[in-house]
């Protein structure tokens, strides 16, 4: 599922007969989308102030969840796929129940503008991030805010639980990517490897890789056991707006602002990438080293001196990148979800 400052959410059918679903709804350009844990239900966050759940099927039964005052930026089930958190300009955090399609409560502490709100892997808390430069850690039970980190370098655009749900990362603004521990509430890692602003992160569902989309037009690929870089992708002409990783983690996805939707093939567990780097030696470059700001003294420093990645353009590593149009099928909202 794609969305785009078109107003439109895209359903795409990637088997043998490639086929796009185009549902129409929002009055404004469409922000962030999401499947529910069970596929069966969609979320969408828009500028038009409000948060709408898709049945994707062709019926085009939608709901309409209102009570932003601002656009929305970001919008994610919980775990169990009974609420949606989503996160404004209106410098509020709301959560809705899904069943009855009505506001549960709503959450104030930042400042300025909500970029990005994340329920952990068991429901307990909530990760926020804000213009305010501030990423806060709520408990879903007391709704309070029980810690918060502070990035005085710039702000998070993004944030993301690993799976295990014991660490956050964040997409700095600032170029940086960072990993928090929350339970030690300390920084562990400190990438810098993008030259503007970094959008997104995916975590791979092992929790060892980290997928990161960045306005100078690339997507990166973190090592985290590793910690370094050993993927740099082109593809997009221009910002990478957004990358997810399938549920198995064999595929991701990437959305850039030439709105293109570029769909990878992983080969994290089919290759050691030390081996791909001899085969493309021609093509290796040298990016400038992650910077590693790690609480436990290490003796020697990972970092010290240069560290490789393999370069991946598909316009010479992909042949026939450019599969036919799909059939798109225009799908109007018709009528409520019932409860």
């Amino acid at each position: 599922a794609t969305c785009s400052v078109d107003r439109f959410l895209m359903l795409w059918k990637l088997k043998s007969q490639c086929r796009a679903y185009r549902f129409a709804g929002h009055a404004e350009a469409v922000t962030s989308v999401e499947f529910s844990p069970n596929g069966q239900v969609l979320a969408s966050a828009s500028q038009d102030h409000t948060v709408r759940l898709w049945i994707p099927c062709i019926h085009g039964e939608s709901s309409v969840l209102k009570g932003h005052t601002a656009s929305v930026r970001s919008v994610s089930f919980s775990h169990d796929g009974y609420s949606v958190i989503s996160a404004s300009n209106d410098k509020s955090i709301k959560i809705w129940s899904v069943c009855s399609q009505r506001l549960l409560f709503t959450l104030f502490q930042h400042t300025r503008w909500v970029r990005c709100a994340k329920f952990s892997p068991d429901g307990r808390i909530i990760v926020s991030c804000a213009e305010d430069n501030s990423i806060n850690i709520w408990d879903t039970r007391s709704k309070i805010c029980v810690n918060s980190f502070s990035d005085y370098e710039g702000y998070a655009n993004f944030v993301a639980f690993n799976p295990s749900g014991t660490c956050i990362a964040s997409a700095g603004s600032n170029h940086a990517v960072k990993v928090w521990d929350i339970r030690t509430n300390k920084l562990l890692q400190h990438f810098r490897v993008h030259r503007a602003g970094v959008n997104c992160i995916s975590f791979h569902p092992s929790g060892n890789y980290l997928i990161t989309a960045s306005s100078d037009g690339t997507v990166k690929i973190l090592d985290l056991l590793e910690e370094g870089l050993i993927y740099t992708l082109h593809g997009h002409q221009g910002p990478v707006l957004c990358v997810a990783f399938s549920e198995g983690g064999e595929k991701f996805a990437s959305g850039g602002a030439d709105a293109q939707v570029l769909l990878w093939k992983t080969n994290f567990d089919t290759l050691d990438y030390k081996d791909v780097l001899k085969h493309n030696y021609r093509r290796t470059h040298v990016d400038d080293p992650p910077h590693l700001l790690d609480i436990y003294p290490r003796s020697p420093h990972l970092h010290d001196g240069k560290f490789e990645s393999v370069e991946v353009d598909p316009s010479f590593d992909v042949p026939d990148t450019l599969t036919p149009d799909p059939i798109v099928i225009e799908i109007r909202p018709a009528s409520t979800i019932s409860t």
